[in-house]
């Protein structure tokens, strides 16, 4: 059975200066646990690393980071419209992503800006569309899938059952935003979390603070 080697490796400071200032959601300590398993999954070679789930461009330092360190590319998958909790009215509108042509959100040219900040144009490729549709077209095994797209209940189970069948034995998969108890977020990252403990295709391969991490032994979501 394919195993996910340990690695042990820093980010780089720059790059890691560079994720702490992006815009985002997810703390440094959680980063850096995504960089970390992003150089164990990059080195096992079973595949690129994928995150579904871009915003502007945070999540893709850290792994980019990684993808450089372990010769391989990372795929960032976001329409880039922003998800619901995104939206005007919501706890987590950002007025200045709002497009002012088309009045919708466009994180977009926030993104590419981050990106090429941290000159990972090589490593990074943007994948500008529907997470379901994409994943449906897809055909590349995969090392890694981080899940940190819409949490709503809908697009978060769209993205589960869309990308889990593309990871490869041995892989990881990574969640964003694992609250165990309601009080302190939503529940479908949880959800999530739950189904891939319980389905008998992951074992545990690590926590820090809301991020979780599971490695693929078998198939089955």
């Amino acid at each position: 059975m394919p195993t996910t080697p340990r690695v042990a490796a820093g980010m780089p400071d720059d790059l890691l200066e560079l994720a702490r200032a992006a815009k985002g959601f997810m703390p440094d300590d959680e980063g850096i646990a995504l960089f970390e398993a992003g150089v164990r999954a990059a080195a096992s070679g079973l595949g690129p690393l994928l995150e579904v789930g871009a915003y502007c461009g945070k999540s893709s330092i850290y792994l980019g980071a990684a993808a450089r360190q372990g010769a391989t590319v990372l795929y960032s998958v976001d329409h880039h419209r922003g998800s619901e909790e995104n939206q005007a009215g919501w706890q987590h509108h950002d007025p200045s992503l709002v497009d002012p042509a088309s009045g919708r959100m466009d994180t977009l040219p926030v993104w590419r800006r981050t990106v090429d900040e941290a000159s990972l144009e090589h490593e990074v490729i943007a994948v500008v569309g529907d997470s379901p549709t994409v994943a449906a077209h897809w055909r590349t095994p995969l090392s890694l899938v981080f899940i940190d797209g819409g949490h709503g209940e809908e697009p978060a189970w769209a993205d589960y059952r869309g990308w889990v069948p593309h990871l490869a034995e041995g892989g990881l998969l990574a969640i964003h935003d694992v609250f165990p108890d309601p009080a302190d977020g939503g529940r479908p990252p949880f959800e999530l979390w739950s189904q891939a403990m319980r389905s008998g295709a992951f074992t545990a391969d690590g926590a820090r603070g809301s991020l979780r991490v599971a490695r693929r032994v078998a198939h089955g979501i």
